[in-house]
């Protein structure tokens, strides 16, 4: 979908008035823009909390241990600790119902149980159930009448993944894999990322991953672009396989004359040509990435992941909603090998990668997803990378998390 852009227009001028007239007018206020609303995207612009019914990464599965770790997720606020009678991770919503005080500051006073600072009630770490108030003796008749919702948990990746949303039938959740990328849960591989919460709402930054305009000139002053030459504009069209929306280049532009204005180019005496439009173009992509047969090089699909493809490894984000003003940042760069390129790759990104990639390099991002301020918009061109998610969002099946809701 193309709309041209156009000037915005000013509020009119109060009129002149006679001496006479002695009515009382309102003050000119700001600027006017005019633009479109995301009323066409109705799904999508109630999803500021994000969807229900899918699994979120949350934290990394070594940060959580004896000690209470508090997550919130679609505006849920979950507590994570590590049951000591099994080693596994357990969610539970981070509210004692006596009086609303976090369970994420309690003890751990017994066995596989997490206490309320307030008042010592104890909570079973497997099921919720209220196994014993402290101050109120061994025979407390509270007990076993009341329960805190428990949230399904799986690691995977090193990471914490929380399920938000309804259980099946049979009181299970869906398979955490059906919100991995299948080439991350069948295949040996070997990762480094970052994990961290941002300012601005998830959708910005989800946007900002997929759109197509903003990486050509915003990342040209990135570190880690120094040595790589950045289009100055491409022809781009969307393709979606098996519930991926993938950006296709049919035309990459490295310089242009622009009428009127000048000639725009990134190209420098001391940058190389950049990577193909897509990872198996030159026939030297990993085995599992050229098995993925990808037409273009950044992809995304729901509750909110981008991958990026380069030929020797893959870049993933994962946007997870924590309330309408933040949204949780995790990173992961990917590659397929083991042994003593496991160990180089592993040494490289975090003496230089986690820096300058994820750290710089996408640091640009959260600038621009910070200080967004939209609805309205003046869409232009490049933009159907931003609508073909919309509409994909309106389309798909999808169960809105219109209210921070408290587990099952």
């Amino acid at each position: 979908m193309t709309t041209e852009a156009a000037p915005d227009e000013v509020a009119p001028r109060r009129p002149r008035l006679s001496r006479r007239y002695v009515e009382r007018v309102a003050e000119p206020g700001p600027p006017v823009q005019t633009g479109s609303d995301w009323s066409t995207w109705s799904t999508y612009d109630r999803a500021e909390l994000g969807f229900r019914d899918h699994w979120y990464p949350a934290v990394w599965a070594h940060e959580v241990g004896r000690t209470p770790v508090p997550v919130t997720i679609c505006g849920e606020k979950v507590v994570l600790v590590r049951d000591d009678r099994t080693g596994a991770i357990k969610g539970l919503h981070d509210r004692c119902p006596h009086r609303g005080v976090p369970l994420s500051l309690g003890r751990r006073q017994f066995p596989g149980t997490i206490s309320c600072p307030y008042h010592g009630w104890t909570y079973d770490l497997e099921d919720g159930r209220l196994a014993a108030v402290i101050t109120d003796g061994p025979d407390s008749p509270i007990c076993g009448k009341v329960s805190v919702a428990t949230y399904p948990v799986q690691e995977r990746l090193g990471l914490v993944f929380v399920y938000i949303g309804e259980l099946r039938e049979d009181g299970t959740p869906p398979p955490v894999e059906d919100d991995i990328p299948a080439e991350l849960t069948q295949n040996t591989l070997v990762l480094g990322g970052r994990n961290e919460i941002r300012d601005g709402n998830w959708r910005f930054a989800a946007e900002n991953g997929f759109d197509e305009g903003h990486a050509k000139y915003l990342h040209n002053t990135a570190l880690w672009r120094l040595f790589k030459v950045m289009p100055t504009w491409n022809r781009t069209r969307i393709v979606e396989r098996d519930g991926w929306l993938i950006r296709v280049q049919d035309e990459v532009h490295w310089e242009a004359e622009f009428p009127g204005v000048g000639r725009f180019s990134n190209k420098r005496w001391w940058k190389r040509m950049p990577l193909p439009d897509r990872p198996g173009k030159n026939g030297d992509a990993n085995p599992v990435i050229a098995a993925l047969d990808l037409p273009g090089f950044v992809s995304i699909r729901l509750p909110g992941i981008l991958r990026v493809a380069y030929p020797q490894f893959l870049h993933y984000e994962w946007y997870v909603p924590v309330d309408a003003d933040h949204v949780r940042y995790v990173q992961l760069m990917v590659r397929f090998e083991t042994g003593w390129k496991a160990a180089a790759f592993k040494a490289t990104y975090l003496t230089a990668i986690r820096w300058l990639f994820h750290g710089q390099f996408t640091a640009q991002d959260a600038w621009m997803v910070d200080v967004m301020d939209s609805p309205p918009e003046r869409l232009y061109r490049p933009d159907l990378s931003l609508t073909a998610w919309r509409k994909h969002i309106e389309d798909s099946d999808v169960v809105v998390q219109t209210v921070a809701r408290r587990g099952h």
